[in-house]
């Protein structure tokens, strides 16, 4: 009954979500961001487009749902950060969360130094907008500047630090509630004027129309590709959000809603941008090109175009916030747990020294974009160590850890609250964390790095 109550007393200190609507809220807002908005339209209307996201859902389902549940299951049983969980399991595998931490970490640098760009963007619309003619040049002024990109960085990273200073129900679980329906209102306000724009069909087609034709192998790449690094995995937030679930939820069902919001937000998103950018004349496109340059320009050729400029920007800054915040606090749970440091000096000094990693990716394209690795620029090369070794290689070990270490029977009891839930696919879950997960994700890895 004492180690009951003790570890009652360490689940409250840490913080708990207050609600389960809360919690999906903040997991579904960790999945969904800026790749869901700039880069998921663009793959599955070049690569089959209903018949890619046939192929996505798929995955989703087979890959996504299996590594989000196996994740939450360790965060739960471990209570406590990433690092903590693995080892209170096996105290070997620590490392297993240590790599998850340090590459939210990483992505967290140069991830605020995007939403920083945001944050210009919006500011911009508030006065003016941005005419088509001037959008390429604006985004090339703007990465370029030595200080201006810096001061919207800082912007970025104080926002997230703020919030997550509030700690698990008052800062992250509140903002989260308010940012992601929201963002939901603002995409579809977004998605009706995209729609409804003469010729706006032909994106409709280019998105959705389905070409099984277009199905091979890399296209199948591609889709196993985006479900993983859509959904937060391998980087430490699911298992940190894990650790704050109650004991008596239901993880198998929050596993389900979780990438049921990620995709549906991505196909909402692509019926925002696709019907537009058709629409107006321009051709489609991936990444920061499509929403810094494209995206600028239709708005300036569409009726209201600063008034829906100024939507999707604050949309996008959703995401991105929704992102940060669990990227940070992945890292401030590690200190917190670990060295029992208070929360509020753990944000101020993760938070700072986030900020002067992503210093040096804040100058890539401009004082420092003389500075090469291996044929990149510092921007890019955070990018390919995080999204092409980090990530993959995190998934893979979490599926060896928790198939063959731990034990899938072992992490059932976890999932099924000791049986008290029914759970029916458990034993398809288990097949999927043995063989299936660690096969496609070995495969990830692999072509990732030829």
């Amino acid at each position: 009954m004492s180690e009951l109550n003790s570890s009652t007393q360490v689940v409250e200190s840490r913080g708990q979500w207050k609600s389960t609507f809360g919690f999906v809220m903040a997991a579904a807002g960790s999945a969904i961001g800026l790749g869901n908005l700039w880069k998921f339209p663009y793959l599955a209307g070049k690569n089959g487009g209903g018949a890619f996201v046939i192929v996505y859902l798929s995955l989703i389902i087979i890959v996504g749902f299996t590594l989000i549940l196996a994740e939450m299951a360790v965060g739960r049983k471990g209570q406590s950060d990433a690092y903590g969980s693995f080892k209170t399991i096996d105290k070997k595998f620590g490392f297993i969360g240590f790599l998850g931490i340090l590459t939210s970490f990483i992505i967290l640098s140069y991830y605020s130094v995007i939403g920083g760009w945001v944050l210009k963007y919006i500011g911009t619309y508030i006065f003016t907008g941005i005419s088509s003619n001037e959008s390429s040049n604006f985004f090339v002024n703007l990465i370029s500047q030595p200080l201006e990109p810096l001061v919207y960085h800082l912007g970025f990273m104080l926002i997230t630090a703020l919030i997550v200073l509030g700690g698990v129900e008052k800062g992250i679980e509140r903002a989260s509630k308010f940012m992601m329906p929201a963002l939901f209102i603002l995409l579809i306000m977004v998605m009706i004027r995209s729609l409804t724009l003469p010729g706006a069909m032909a994106g409709v087609s280019f998105f959705l129309k389905p070409d099984f034709s277009k199905i091979t192998i890399s296209t199948f790449m591609a889709a196993l590709g985006q479900v993983f690094f859509s959904l937060s995995l391998g980087m430490g937030v699911m298992v940190t959000y894990g650790s704050y679930l109650k004991k008596d939820g239901n993880m198998p069902k929050d596993s389900l809603t979780i990438p049921f919001i990620d995709t549906l937000i991505a196909m909402l998103a692509g019926l925002a941008i696709l019907p537009a950018v058709f629409a107006l004349g321009f051709e489609p496109g991936q990444g920061p090109g499509l929403m810094f340059i494209t995206l600028p320009a239709v708005f300036d050729k569409m009726p209201m175009g600063q008034f829906f400029g100024f939507i999707f920007f604050v949309l996008v800054l959703f995401a991105a916030l929704t992102s940060s915040i669990s990227l940070l606090e992945a890292s401030v749970s590690l200190v917190v747990d670990q060295l029992k440091m208070n929360r509020k000096k753990a944000v101020v000094i993760l938070a700072s020294v986030a900020f002067i990693l992503g210093v040096p990716s804040s100058l890539a394209n401009g004082v420092l974009g003389e500075v090469m690795f291996f044929g990149k620029n510092f921007f890019d090369l955070m990018c390919f160590f995080t999204d092409n070794i980090f990530l993959p290689l995190g998934g893979l070990l979490l599926c060896l850890f928790v198939g063959y270490i731990w034990g899938p029977e072992k992490a059932l009891r976890e999932i099924t609250n000791d049986g008290k839930l029914k759970f029916g696919l458990g034993k398809v879950w288990i097949f999927s964390i043995r063989y299936i997960g660690p096969v496609l994700l070995g495969i990830v890895l692999i072509n990732s790095l030829i």
